[in-house]
């Protein structure tokens, strides 16, 4: 009798633990040396021309630098000696992110904003305030008969890219968005999260799942580069992958991917990218580790305007879901990109965030707006 009353604490304990296992990152204790990036070499920016077709796009890459605020811009501008890929980006803007209950948003009530135009409390996935279901950006391509694809830093079941492709209460449920990957037609998705589809507690094989549906399973990189064509499930790690200067160009190199495959439609495509750790790193108020991950957002951002340049029909737009940090530029050096910095907040802030737009319909994104609005305009160019 004893067993049978423990086991719904049991089973509340074990909630608990798996819906938190995610957010670790945010644990990291603020040190006071890690205040500096130490310069390195710079990579160079391409500048590219601003020649579109028409005045709407066929393809829309939506890439959100998760608690990029325009200090993390400046910091990435510094630190790479005075210019980013961000140069090529003639319309910009800000983008107000409060959720429905909170003055400062979660990554899952900012995502479900710009995917649905919707606002809800924080910690939804593409549900409104009564839990109800929203259709989503990517949903609503798919029914045009547009490929989508999802690419991420973190886990593929994290809250920025779950909030584009699932229905869930809690952020913390990740097997269950887990699931609803198999309820959607997504062409292309890669970042971490393999555990949440194949080593999970109600014993369902989302990995043999997935393949039966005619998706590419893959969890090396190397192997994931050389797909260009079908569906494909890249899960890069049991978790969240690591940090830069460990999973190195995995970001870029996952973009090129999901474009090389998505391109394919003559219908056209949504991607949406996410640099997750530009967030973590601001939670940890380190700047070495927030610049690393905003120079390589930035370099990820290079791939996709390499493409738009190219193609002439694809509307690039860039912004965040909120702001983390409460980042200061409190010294730099252009010539060195070596960068000081100071920080008012180990959490979210709710100062406004950058938006920036290039190609076909990228002028109707200037100016101060609500992060659902994001969601109106791309709806409005790409789907009607």
């Amino acid at each position: 009798m004893k067993m049978k009353l423990m086991l719904p604490v049991i089973a509340l304990l074990l909630a608990a633990f798996f819906a938190t296992s995610q957010e670790t990152y945010k644990e990291v204790k603020p040190v006071a040396d890690k205040l500096t990036f130490t310069g390195k070499s710079f990579y160079p920016v391409k500048q590219f021309p601003h020649s579109f077709k028409g005045k709407k796009p066929k393809n829309v890459i939506l890439m959100i630098g998760d608690g990029m605020g325009t200090a993390h811009v400046f910091a990435g501008i510094t630190a790479n000696g005075g210019h980013l890929f961000l140069d090529n980006f003639k319309h910009a803007g800000f983008s107000k992110t409060q959720s429905a209950d909170k003055y400062i948003t979660d990554s899952a009530a900012g995502g479900t904003a710009l995917s649905t135009g919707v606002r809800t409390y924080n910690g939804a996935i593409g549900v409104d305030v009564n839990q109800k279901p929203l259709k989503t950006i990517l949903e609503d391509a798919e029914e045009k008969q547009l490929s989508t694809g999802l690419v991420s830093s973190s886990a593929i079941t994290h809250a920025t890219p779950a909030s584009f492709i699932a229905h869930q209460g809690a952020r913390g449920s990740y097997e269950a968005i887990a699931a609803d990957f198999l309820l959607t037609d997504v062409d292309v998705f890669i970042g971490g999260g393999y555990k949440h589809f194949a080593n999970r507690q109600d014993g369902q094989d989302l990995i043999r799942e997935l393949k039966a549906r005619g998706y590419a399973v893959l969890q090396d990189m190397n192997e994931i580069v050389k797909v260009n064509s079908g569906k494909l499930a890249g899960l890069t790690a049991p978790e969240h992958n690591d940090r830069v200067t460990k999973r190195g160009d995995m970001l870029p190199k996952a973009t090129q991917t999901a474009i090389n495959i998505l391109k394919n439609n003559k219908k056209g495509f949504f991607l949406m990218v996410e640099g997750s750790m530009i967030d973590w790193g601001a939670h940890a108020n380190d700047a070495q580790y927030t610049v690393e991950e905003m120079l390589d957002f930035d370099q990820t951002i290079g791939v996709a305007l390499e493409f738009a340049a190219r193609d002439r029909e694809t509307l690039i737009i860039v912004t965040a879901d909120h702001e983390t940090g409460g980042l200061i530029d409190a010294d730099g050096d252009f010539k060195t990109g070596g960068f000081t910095a100071k920080f008012s907040s180990t959490d979210h802030t709710a100062v406004m965030v950058p938006l920036f737009a290039y190609g076909p319909g990228a002028e109707h994104f200037g100016g101060i707006m609500n992060n659902t609005d994001i969601h109106q305009k791309i709806k409005q160019l790409l789907i009607k």
